[in-house]
């Protein structure tokens, strides 16, 4: 297939589905091999970048998707209503490093972790699209799993879960004395 050919029906696919799209799936559209649809995607890339397009292409984990450059979001948002923007509080960030760093997880085992009861932050991070339900644990009561999602990841500029910064046992147990805190606080209302 003609190179030219090949890249804009990878545009069309990654436009279109507007959402991550598997690499190997795009190899089979292509009739190609994944190495080959690698090499047409980094070619791409490095197009999109020396010609300081607006658009870029994304990769995370085996995935690849069409976005708009982080630079172009004050003309976006002249055209666009501005996105309803997220705000996590201390409580949701620390029961998201707790999935992030455990998954899969329980709601139990988070409480376990936190100390206290964690159904409002998981809530949240369900509606932020920030986590999901894996699954059902084979246990008692088949309690839910939950783990990150793709839009963690995006969310927080990393490609995979490997990138995630090492957590320092300290932080844990300074983690654990603030929801000690939090609990005594609440008892204490």
């Amino acid at each position: 297939m003609e190179k030219k050919k090949a890249e804009a029906i990878i545009e069309a696919v990654l436009f279109t589905m507007g959402d991550t799209v598997e690499i190997k799936k795009l190899a089979e559209v292509l009739e190609l091999t994944e190495e080959e649809t690698q090499e047409l995607l980094n070619g791409m890339q490095k197009r999109y970048e020396k010609e300081d397009r607006g658009i870029q292409l994304t990769f995370i984990e085996k995935s690849v998707q069409l976005c708009t450059k982080a630079s172009m979001y004050e003309y976006l948002i002249k055209v666009a209503n501005a996105p309803k923007k997220m705000v996590l509080s201390d409580s949701m960030l620390e029961t998201l490093s707790i999935i992030a760093y455990k998954q899969p997880v329980t709601r139990a085992e988070v409480e376990r972790v936190r100390g206290v009861n964690c159904d409002h932050p998981i809530n949240k991070l369900l509606e932020y699209d920030l986590i999901c339900e894996l699954g059902r644990l084979d246990a008692p009561g088949r309690p839910l799993l939950f783990g990150t999602t793709e839009q963690f990841l995006r969310s927080f500029g990393v490609k995979s879960l490997d990138e995630l910064p090492e957590i320092n046992p300290l932080q844990v147990e300074e983690f654990r004395a603030q929801a000690e805190e939090e609990v005594q606080l609440q008892l204490d209302v």
